[in-house]
């Protein structure tokens, strides 16, 4: 492993944070704390901390020795001074001489202890680094060293390549009783420079900054060699002739199948993300791949990422997805019932209760294929997939050396139901739209990005699709929440299934659909050429149509129901004159949307419709309102709040109604007006 201390850069943060206040020494710990975070096979998505000890002022100006060690929630990886809350060293190392201290007077002591009341809860190994003398301490979950540890004869291994220089501290739950057994194998003998945590990962210590990193490395890198000489490839399957299918063929079988039934057509759905490279590939034609995936994980924080174990799969072939599909939910059942009996066989061991989680798995291996993360955001999902690549490096380092023996199972138990790492899940709660999928057409207009913005303020993630890409893309950005923008032209059945699928790749899936898209063709109807009508019903009604059937496409294969929107307009109901090549189709697209909600709600889909009138910058264009507004001799203002509320109706209050009706459970065939009261155009 590369050592990427620069005496430059070191100097260069170090004056950087003195225009703040912040002392060389934890300038410095910054520093290397990030070289350490950037190197996902030490420290991964909230993994790993360190520390150092200074002193420090509190807010009325005493100094005290503080211990300045991770907060809990920061990555490492772009970690700020803050993120290093000062704790009162001297109390910290009075807990050592207690017996027993319970996991809610640990976090107690350690939060009464901060210098700042306001900082975030100092790390669950804060009395380890304590209790170490060592001015600098560092902890990773190298991939490396896990391959080491994480075998039947592990405390040989480390004493066949480490000699005496780390000690080593049998497997032990993070908290007040691993603090004291590593400080007890510490103090056997002082001379170590690191301790190696058995199923878990290493230590390192040192005088200062640099010394404990550059440790960290020597003894990673030490690991990493002794797996590349005395590795040998294991014994894989014998490849499996035939087409596979494709990754956006099975996204939606798998997303439909992991989502958690709450019941009454009620779902937790899951993002998904997938990876598929060839070291994935090649893990996942190991043929004691089976015995490995019921091992558990490398180490035991992984389990609140991706559960005890991952659900393993058939090879997807191409050609019948129908069959796939049930085998998939086949293993979904039966993963669900084991995790079920494994919550029964563990929990109360400890004359603690507990309310079980959701039992649905967080990662699923398919041969020949790759892996898929679950999460119920599209960063959780990521966060699945880069926790899982590596378990994945440390099992094959472990199966090339021996044999995959990480902590037990009733370990990780206790780890996946521990309160303090659950604390670390706890802050992100659902919005009513979490774990969804949305697409909007003519995402750029108005409406659109109004309805994508607030779609993804309540937790869907947002597939803004329109015409004009690049604009689709500002949009998306706009909307934030890693919504993505894509080109689609909606009288292209080819560029509305790309559209789908772009979703599909992104998120796994679709949930909500709002068809939006439309333009405005104006003439007499008796007298309009039928080329120009031809092509209003192209896109005013049959790229509806066309939008409608890909969603159904979908949500047939996720089997979790789903929402189709339509923008039908107030010519739907209430022509205009002049505008009948606009409204026949709209009238049309209205009864579509009814027509979906007919045939479909037996598998739990809703359609519903929103009956809207004058929108600036919708269909109604600028130069449109100036027109009319002039033809009836009033005010652009005067034109648009026309209406019983005298109230102009904006593309944002199309939106509100698209995400009632997105939220309404028991509403399908609606048709919603949004116009601010024109009699003419209620429905009766």
């Amino acid at each position: 492993m590369q050592n990427l201390w620069s005496d430059a850069d070191a100097e260069a943060i170090v004056a950087s944070y003195a225009k703040q206040g912040v002392p060389r020494d934890l300038a410095l710990r910054v520093y290397t704390t990030r070289l350490l975070g950037g190197e996902p096979r030490l420290v991964l998505h909230g993994g790993g901390n360190t520390s150092c000890k200074i002193k420090v002022k509190d807010l009325v100006g005493e100094e005290w020795d503080a211990l300045c060690v991770k907060g809990s929630g920061w990555d490492m990886a772009v970690i700020e001074p803050a993120g290093l809350p000062a704790v009162k060293l001297k109390p910290l190392l009075k807990a050592r001489a207690l017996e027993r201290l319970s996991d809610k007077d640990m976090v107690a002591l350690q939060r009464a202890n901060l210098i700042d009341p306001a900082s975030p809860n100092p790390s669950v190994e804060t009395l380890l680094h304590a209790f170490l003398p060592h001015k600098f301490v560092d902890h990773t979950h190298s991939t490396a060293i896990l391959s080491i540890v994480d075998q039947e004869d592990s405390e040989t291994l480390c004493r066949k390549i480490y000699g005496g220089r780390l000690g080593f501290v049998p497997y032990v739950m993070p908290g007040f009783a691993l603090a004291k057994a590593a400080a007890e194998i510490f103090g056997r003998d002082p001379s170590v420079e690191g301790l190696i945590l058995d199923k878990h990962g290493v230590f390192t210590f040192g005088d200062d900054a640099r010394q404990s990193y550059d440790r960290m490395i020597r003894y990673v890198s030490m690991a990493e060699d002794y797996v590349a000489k005395n590795g040998k490839a294991p014994a894989k399957v014998e490849a499996k002739p035939g087409a596979l299918a494709r990754p956006i063929d099975v996204a939606p079988i798998l997303r439909g199948a992991v989502a958690f039934d709450r019941g009454e057509g009620r779902y937790d759905r899951f993002v998904v993300d997938f990876r598929g490279t060839e070291k994935i590939r090649d893990f996942l034609s190991y043929r004691d791949l089976k015995r490995i995936a019921e091992t558990g994980v490398s180490t035991p924080d992984l389990v609140i990422r991706i559960k005890n174990k991952p659900l393993l799969l058939d090879a997807p072939a191409a050609g019948d997805l129908a069959s796939y599909a049930r085998s998939v939910r086949e293993c979904v059942a039966a993963f669900v019932e084991d995790y079920k009996a494994y919550f029964a066989q563990h929990d109360g061991r400890d004359g603690v209760k507990r309310t079980m989680l959701d039992p649905m798995p967080r990662l699923a291996l398919a041969p020949g294929l790759g892996f898929f993360g679950f999460g119920r955001t599209l960063k959780d999902a990521k966060i699945a997939c880069d926790v899982a690549e590596v378990w994945i490096e440390a099992a094959m380092g472990a199966e090339a050396i021996g044999r995959f023996r990480p902590v037990s199972v009733a370990d990780l138990f206790d780890i996946e139901y521990w309160s303090l790492e659950q604390a670390k899940l706890a802050g992100a709660k659902p919005k009513p739209l979490t774990g969804q999928i949305m697409l909007v057409t003519g995402g750029a207009g108005a409406i659109g990005a109004a309805t994508a913005k607030l779609f993804a303020a309540n937790g869907a993630h947002v597939v803004v699709a329109d015409l004009d890409g690049e604009r689709a893309k500002e949009v998306a950005k706009a909307t934030g929440d890693g919504a993505i923008g894509v080109a689609c032209d909606v009288t292209d059945a080819s560029s509305v299934r790309a559209a789908f699928d772009a979703a599909v790749a992104t998120y796994g899936g679709i949930d909500i659909v709002v068809s939006n898209a439309g333009a405005a063709y104006e003439g007499a109807i008796g007298e309009i050429d039928e080329a120009l009508l031809r092509k209003s019903f192209e896109i005013n009604f049959f790229a509806h149509q066309r939008v409608a059937q890909n969603a159904i496409r979908l949500f047939k294969l996720q089997q979790t129901g789903g929402v189709l929107l339509f923008n039908a307009s107030k010519q739907a109901v209430n022509p205009g004159a002049n505008f009948g090549a606009y409204g026949l189709p709209k009238a049309a697209t209205l009864f579509l949307s009814r027509q979906y909600a007919l045939e479909y709600g037996k598998i739990g889909v809703r359609s519903n419709a929103v009956n809207a009138d004058r929108i600036r910058s919708g269909i109604l264009t600028d130069a449109m309102v100036k027109s009319r507004s002039a033809a009836r001799g009033v005010s652009e203002k005067e034109y648009m709040s026309g209406n019983l509320l005298g109230l102009e109706v904006k593309a944002e209050h199309v939106a509100e109604a698209f995400l009632h009706q997105a939220l309404a459970e028991r509403t399908t065939a609606d048709v919603t007006t949004v116009d601010g009261g024109n009699i003419a155009a209620a429905l009766r």
